[in-house]
């Protein structure tokens, strides 16, 4: 009585090796001694003998037997047969390299196909982007021809089955390497998978099914939107063929920018510039806003770099309710060029505050903690 290899032995895999170490070795060994491939004499048993050993090792449960008690803890669990799994040659190629390029597949099959989706590139104003707009779009796309009602043959004529592929819709090459016999299957070159060809093309499609034409769409731009949103017009693209459903536009907002105004998401930022002036004494300034003119109170010291909030202002929310803000930021312009008045007053100005220096700003006592480390 013969005693049976060792599994491990016969996928050349370690004990130690993981589950995917298991499948790469089986794969290997597949490959090599597939019966359409290896011609030995003991072809049947050495794919007999990886399947099993396959079976098993990659089994958690079963491996863990046969790591226990060898043979004997898988005894009548293994089922494995000559060449199980892998009838011929364009299986296993199947199986491990997708079928190389359709060696033993099907062609594409016939059918409805579903028309190509569109796009569109829409230009609009910061405003419109804010607030909301309708726009009017003009969109050449493939339409079913009416002539021929999408058959692409000549009213009063009919496709007729292709005589290249006998209306299969795919041509076969078989070839005869060194691993046996490949099937090559690829689609028709004459009717190009349809299965038919047409003998007297419609006169206004020129047999291709579908025409260009121009349609001009009214485009909704809700409030809110911003530089790259995409709003979807469902069944506006391009005819479908054989009955398939009609494709989609999509529709790429593009915003213009604004001397004024800036977007940071939903908030918008405008700078407002003050003389010193309205600075000091506090003033109420007039500034533009989408929703027209509205006032804002500069209060009296405000410093250049502050941020006023106007609420409500700013940009409506694009899934939801309510609206951002406007952020003004105070820009305080300091004079470059006065008047003799105007130089007068700040000479005035200037001899109420008293001589300055830098140590008035030293809060913390930085200089005499500089001079005690240095020892001056």
């Amino acid at each position: 009585m013969s005693t049976k290899r060792d599994y491990y032995e016969i996928l050349g895999v370690e004990r130690s090796g993981s589950a995917e170490d298991v499948k790469r070795a089986y794969r290997r060994m597949v490959k090599q001694f597939h019966p359409d491939i290896y011609k030995g004499p003991d072809a049947d048993q050495r794919i007999k003998e990886i399947n099993e050993a396959y079976e098993i090792l990659s089994d958690s449960d079963k491996r863990s037997a046969y790591d226990r008690f060898g043979h004997a803890g898988v005894q009548g669990t293994s089922g494995g047969a000559p060449g199980a799994g892998f009838p011929d040659i364009s299986d296993l190629f199947d199986e491990f390299f997708g079928g190389l390029g359709g060696f033993g597949r099907r062609g594409p099959q016939r059918g409805p196909v579903r028309g190509a989706d569109l796009r569109f590139n829409l230009t609009i104003e910061f405003e419109e982007a804010v607030l909301g707009v309708e726009r009017e779009i003009e969109v050449t796309r493939d339409e079913t021809c009416s002539r021929c009602h999408g058959n692409g043959a000549e009213p009063g004529t009919t496709p007729i089955r292709c005589p290249t592929c006998s209306g299969s819709g795919e041509v076969r090459q078989r070839q005869q390497t060194i691993l046996g016999t490949f099937v090559n299957v690829t689609t028709c070159p004459r009717c190009r998978g349809e299965g038919e060809v047409v003998t007297t093309a419609c006169s206004h499609c020129n047999g291709d099914r579908v025409v260009a034409a121009t349609r001009r769409l009214r485009v909704k731009i809700p409030p809110g939107v911003d530089e790259g949103t995409r709003i979807r017009l469902p069944n506006e693209g391009a005819t479908g063929l054989r009955g398939g459903p009609t494709g989609n536009l999509y529709v790429f907002i593009t915003v213009k920018a604004h001397k004024l105004f800036h977007r940071q998401e939903n908030d918008i930022l405008l700078e407002l510039p003050v003389n010193i002036a309205q600075a000091v004494l506090g003033a109420e300034v007039e500034v533009p806003t989408l929703d027209g003119p509205k006032t804002i109170k500069v209060p009296a010291g405000t410093q250049g770099g502050k941020i006023l909030r106007m609420r409500g202002l700013g940009v409506p929310h694009l899934r939801g309710n309510g609206r951002g803000d406007m952020l003004v930021t105070v820009n305080v312009r300091i004079p470059t060029q006065l008047t003799d008045e105007q130089r007068h007053l700040f000479e005035q100005l200037a001899q109420t505050y008293g001589a300055g220096s830098i140590e008035r700003f030293d809060q913390g006592g930085f200089f005499d903690k500089v001079k005690d480390a240095l020892g001056l």
